[in-house]
């Protein structure tokens, strides 16, 4: 990071420690000492192996006592040659909204009263799918698909020139090497302006502590993915980071009924992805903005 960037920092941090030490200071005074820790330690891309090593066993430790389970956290990074893509084939999407609870299930967000969705899934009329202000995600029919709506599932568009990451002041949001978006959840300082940047609000806020039964925790992680989240932290969906670094779909991509959803390498000419966007008509939402979104939707041809 830059010595300015780097000055900042530890502008925040001086006047945390003045907070810690008991003046009335607003910025993390309401903090317990281990969440003051958390905002404190080091950005993850400037941790060495044995600084993420620690980090890591205190977490998985913390974890344990929290959820009664034993948490796997993997830090692995982005697969060489490789820049993950996503394909969604609106003809065949049916609104069944498995795709949402599938995510929920993988990537440990908050449930019932307070749950968290990184998917939302919009019901239109059909024949009106570029009016996306007329669209709703509180739909509750008997049975789906209806007839004469069409549903366009919206997520995090893992764009190539990313509104969002230029909007964060801290440098807490950055794209990897394999073109996922993540979020350093213990650098986040919940300013939400990268939530007001994102033309797809593929953002969420955990606006209370995490709603998460203990028998639903996931406990086979990624610390940039979906590991509990803290409150006032920005979440939102990381293409499963913990899944497609070890060779496995996204959660959304294996629950779809129906295979509407596809995603692979964009670099690989003889991948799934690339020959969707290459022989199918596909597009991208707010093409206009020059965001390079990843995530293309596409009809049968």
């Amino acid at each position: 990071m830059s010595n300015k960037n780097y000055t900042r920092r530890e502008f925040i941090r001086n006047l945390s420690v003045t907070a810690l030490a008991g003046l009335s200071l607003p910025l993390l005074s309401s903090c317990s000492r281990e969440e003051a820790e958390d905002f404190l330690q080091k950005h993850f891309l400037e941790m060495t192996e044995e600084e993420k090593e620690r980090v890591i066993a205190k977490l998985e430790q913390r974890y344990l006592e929290q959820y009664g389970r034993k948490f796997q956290i993997s830090t692995q990074e982005a697969l060489p040659e490789t820049l993950w893509g996503y394909g969604l084939e609106l003809s065949r999407c049916v609104g069944c909204r498995r795709c949402v609870y599938a995510c929920a299930n993988e990537n440990n967000t908050s449930r019932y009263a307070r749950q968290l969705h990184w998917i939302r899934v919009l019901r239109l009329k059909r024949g009106n799918l570029i009016n996306l202000e007329d669209s709703e995600h509180y739909y509750a029919p008997e049975t789906v698909p209806e007839k004469g709506f069409i549903y366009l599932p919206v997520q995090c568009q893992h764009c190539q020139n990313p509104p969002c990451v230029k909007a964060c002041p801290i440098h807490a949001t950055w794209q990897e090497p394999d073109g996922i978006v993540v979020v350093d959840y213990n650098w986040c300082i919940g300013c939400r302006y990268c939530i007001a940047a994102c033309p797809y609000k593929g953002r969420v806020f955990n606006w209370a502590e995490p709603n998460l039964p203990k028998d639903e925790v996931n406990p086979n992680v990624h610390y940039l993915g979906n590991r509990p989240r803290m409150k006032c932290a920005v979440e939102k969906c990381t293409f499963c980071i913990q899944r497609v670094r070890a060779g496995r779909y996204p959660a959304c991509v294996e629950a779809c009924p129906t295979g509407a959803r596809k995603f692979g390498n964009l670099l690989d000419p003889k991948s799934e992805i690339r020959y969707i966007i290459e022989r199918k008509r596909v597009f991208r939402l707010r093409e206009d903005l020059n965001t390079e979104s990843r995530f293309y939707y596409f009809f049968e041809s």
